[in-house]
């Protein structure tokens, strides 16, 4: 069932966004050589402590803050100490925040010291597919408009596109429905089924997962989490919340300042 949020809850979920865009501005400077994945999502954790909040994915049960994913990890890293960060990494990280129970979630892929061009085209590419999302997510289209407009950009630059993860509802609990895939069919050609006119109330978590090569996955059977990719080529992974209007979309965790490794 989509549950379409009303102007106190949109506030209370827009708090909780701004939030964590402060948090990014924080941590994403700190993620440099040598530091543990570990390191990263203890930052985390006090950040939202310190501010009143708590991390969203607890309520998911995962072992961590963040979802810190490096390279040819897709989604869902399991903060370690001994995933060490690399010179030339695509280090992702997942965030969400609870916020007096208003929960928001975004993804920034930071550039680690000297990466490959190869691996920068892969991040500018889907960060115009977030943006193209953004763009399709208007009240009176349907939500495979937005996978459309993903999927596109990734396949007109060759890349792979992640079709068993897709975006969400967000914003009262971390997954809600609808479904936001990114692609408009599975590979064997079955569709994704329901296809729901977007509609003002509506807050959604778009979430572009971009593979360099295939975009087939599997899930790490050492920890039960962590997506990879089935040929071990890198990935990136971007991702906001938005609040849908009746005249317009508002990105809840824009956040305009980022550093520049970002």
């Amino acid at each position: 069932m989509i549950r379409l949020k009303n102007e106190k809850e949109i506030d209370g979920i827009r708090q909780s966004c701004h939030l964590l865009a402060d948090l990014f501005r924080t941590i994403i400077p700190m993620v440099k050589p040598g530091v543990s994945t570990k390191e990263i999502d203890t930052w985390c954790f006090e950040f939202m402590k310190d501010h009143g909040g708590s991390p969203a994915w607890y309520k998911e049960d995962f072992p961590g803050a963040a979802c810190i994913s490096i390279n040819e990890e897709v989604i869902h890293g399991v903060p370690s100490k001994k995933r060490i960060v690399r010179d030339g990494d695509l280090v992702s990280l997942d965030i969400g925040i609870d916020l007096n129970g208003y929960i928001s979630d975004s993804t920034h892929t930071v550039m680690v010291g000297n990466v490959r061009p190869e691996y920068k085209k892969l991040v500018r590419t889907t960060r115009e597919c977030l943006n193209a999302g953004i763009m399709a997510c208007v009240a009176g289209n349907r939500i495979k408009d937005i996978s459309k407009a993903v999927f596109d950009v990734a396949d007109k630059a060759g890349y792979g596109v992640v079709y068993d993860y897709c975006g969400h509802g967000v914003g009262l609990d971390v997954h809600e429905d609808p479904s936001i895939p990114n692609c408009l069919s599975y590979p064997d050609g079955r569709g994704y089924g329901a296809n729901p006119r977007i509609q003002a109330g509506m807050v959604l978590a778009i979430e572009p997962m971009i593979n360099l090569g295939t975009p087939d996955v599997y899930t790490d059977d050492r920890n039960g989490w962590t997506v990879i990719t089935a040929d071990g080529k890198r990935s990136c992974h971007e991702e906001h919340t938005v609040a849908v209007f009746a005249d317009h979309t508002e990105v809840l965790t824009e956040c305009l300042d980022l550093p520049p490794n970002c």
